[in-house]
């Protein structure tokens, strides 16, 4: 069992909302869909689901043509951002409806046993969704698709209005709840440390277009072009301009011997890439850059210092508090084991040393 888009594409009038796309998730995985928002996740997934149809290219489900099936005739459920439940039914009824859609003979004991799942008791089954929390409606509502036991589950941002407590919860109990279900799963984030909780495979999406998709870990550590990186960093990667003559390497203003990793790079012109946890305000190994605090953002265990380098916007991810003036004159240091390297197309040329040994 498969679901497979081949150069599936939607275009509103003269709007392009997803770019020719190919994508094949197989049975029993779990699939990120990984971008900003207006990036396309969305749409692709309702192509999937059968809620839109592709203005060209098809859609194929365990090797039938389903291009223009109605969602009613495909074995999906789907999960949206927004709470959607029934108001006037109890979170029972809620749960078993498509069971009773169906005609299902073992209503009772599935609904209790989605439900146990999802930490809802008898109690709260008998109430109506506007009498629970908001991350128990979420609840009912992932109950009502696990329980339909459908191929495809499509999950659009199912976490994003829940605190942030219920957040890590559902995404450590998501993956668990249905890896036995055998069905595909596409999870729709656009936050990158969701997709990594989730592993699975991640496809990342940048204005309509998917730019790399694989493993999860494989993607975060390899991207295959600074579009991707930007995508799967959070904070965005940061980037410089890179210079490689003979044996020394220039990354904006710093001059340096070239690393070991960056022996073999042809000499010429590059652009540096390198995430916030890997930018240090501490003196250390690494190189030093002179940058120019523009502001900070204190998270009580963190702090983001955005920076100013040459033109060139970075952020870096520290420990502790770190309240710096703006203005403020800096050193910044960078290991060079935590360089990518990108050639004049945005391609990557180089991987980053610690993610050639991950």
């Amino acid at each position: 069992m498969a679901l497979e888009l081949k150069q599936v594409a939607k275009t509103v009038g003269t709007d392009v909302h997803v770019h020719p796309t190919d994508l094949r998730f197989e049975r029993g995985t779990m699939n990120v869909l990984l971008g900003r928002t207006l990036a396309g996740k969305t749409t692709l997934m309702r192509m999937m689901a059968g809620l839109d149809v592709p203005t060209s290219g098809q859609v194929f489900w365990d090797g039938q043509d389903v291009t223009g099936q109605r969602v009613q005739q495909r074995d999906v459920a789907m999960v949206y951002q927004q709470f959607i439940n029934y108001p006037s039914m109890t979170v029972y009824d809620n749960i078993a409806s498509p069971l009773k859609i169906s005609g299902a003979t073992d209503v009772d004991a599935r609904v209790r046993e989605a439900a146990g799942l999802m930490k809802l008791d008898d109690s709260l089954l008998q109430r109506r969704p506007l009498e629970l929390s908001g991350g128990q409606q979420q609840r009912c509502a992932l109950a009502r698709a696990l329980v339909k036991g459908a191929g495809l589950v499509l999950l659009d941002e199912p976490l994003a209005n829940l605190d942030y407590k219920l957040r890590e919860e559902l995404r450590a109990e998501i993956p668990k709840i249905f890896e036995d279900s055998g069905a595909i799963f596409v999870y729709a984030t656009t936050e990158p440390h969701e997709a990594l909780l989730l592993g699975g495979n991640t496809a990342c999406l940048w204005e309509g277009r998917v730019t790399q998709f694989g493993p999860t870990p494989e993607v975060y550590r390899r991207p295959g072009d600074a579009v991707t990186a930007g995508i799967f960093s959070d904070p965005p990667m940061n980037f410089a301009p890179l210079t490689k003559i003979g044996g020394e390497i220039r990354i904006g203003a710093t001059a340096m011997s070239v690393p070991a990793a960056l022996r073999d790079l042809p000499d010429g012109s590059y652009r540096a890439g390198f995430r916030a946890n890997h930018l240090s305000l501490d003196p250390g190994t690494g190189t030093h850059m002179q940058g120019r605090v523009v502001g900070t953002e204190i998270t009580g265990s963190q702090s983001f210092v955005h920076l100013d380098h040459m033109g060139e916007r970075w952020v870096a991810l520290v420990k502790g508090v770190r309240d710096i003036a703006g203005g403020t004159a800096t050193e910044v240091f960078v290991d060079p084991a935590h360089i990518y390297v990108f050639d004049a197309d945005d391609r990557l040329v180089v991987p980053a040393a610690y993610a050639m040994a991950a």
